[in-house]
């Protein structure tokens, strides 16, 4: 896939953002998504060993940073597949958790089979990781579906290397939808000295990458159409803590639409 200068994609940001005629505040600090915004959860399929990929990771970066939608308020997860490793270079924050997730998507989507870069934006619209027209578009899109009110607060006290958070959901889209309440850790900040395959001496770096994934609960019916939990997370010691954030999101089981999502900032 032909590769985009990361000078280009700034360029389309910067546009964006004039024609939107906003200036955004950075998601780090917020929790929960400002009233006036509604989340967006965009997916990055990536590798450090595709050179059509650190395009998409720059636009990544770029649409969380600078928040160029009115309305929407972008939670990123960038996830390291392994199908790359084998071409000469291994990318230490792939996995094959991230491959198996992105091949579901293939199967909900009836697509061909996986490719990098893919964005997948709220479940729903799947296109070239690197197209910043077809990203700001699914945003937009995406910013006007209902969606559920979710919450994750982190608890006082405890261990900090294990930390609980409280998580809540209400006030579901559609009152009988089934739902997987998923809690991901994401590190921004991180970056690699690529030693060989196609990105060979390059300096790559990332936005928000996955750390971790886990189901922390579902939603399955009317009377369950509230959900709460207090979920404990391990934190790794090559993570820094100052760089990394908690996402709750809720993903219908049959569609794979996302129905909400929160976000809070790990302190130091």
């Amino acid at each position: 896939m032909k590769n985009i200068g990361s000078l280009l994609l700034l360029l389309a940001i910067f546009l964006a953002m004039v024609m939107e005629n906003a200036g955004r505040t950075v998601l780090a600090q917020t929790t929960p998504v400002p009233a006036d915004r509604r989340p967006v959860v965009i997916e990055l399929f990536t590798s450090e060993g595709c050179s059509s990929c650190p395009p998409a990771d720059a636009l990544l970066k770029a649409l969380e940073l600078k928040q160029p939608v009115a309305g929407a308020e972008v939670i990123a997860l960038e996830e390291h597949v392994d199908y790359w490793n084998q071409d000469g270079w291994e990318d230490p924050y792939s996995a094959a958790e991230w491959t198996i997730r992105q091949q579901e998507y293939v199967s909900k989507f009836k697509g061909k089979g996986p490719y990098t870069p893919q964005m997948i934006v709220d479940g729903e619209r799947e296109f070239t990781g690197n197209n910043t027209r077809d990203a700001l578009e699914s945003i937009r899109a995406a910013a006007q579906q209902q969606l559920a009110n979710v919450s994750v607060t982190a608890d006082s006290g405890g261990n900090p290397g294990e930390p609980h958070f409280q998580v809540h959901v209400a006030d579901m889209p559609e009152p009988d939808e089934k739902a997987d309440v998923w809690l991901a850790i994401t590190e921004d900040g991180l970056q690699a000295n690529v030693g060989a395959g196609e990105n060979k001496g390059r300096t790559l770096q990332h936005a928000a990458v996955v750390r971790s994934l886990q189901k922390i609960g579902s939603i399955g019916s009317k009377s369950q159409a509230q959900f709460s939990a207090d979920p404990q997370v391990k934190f790794k010691s090559n993570w820094k803590k100052e760089n990394l954030r908690v996402v709750v999101f809720v993903q219908d089981k049959k569609t794979w639409r996302i129905l909400g999502a929160a976000v809070v900032k790990v302190t130091a």
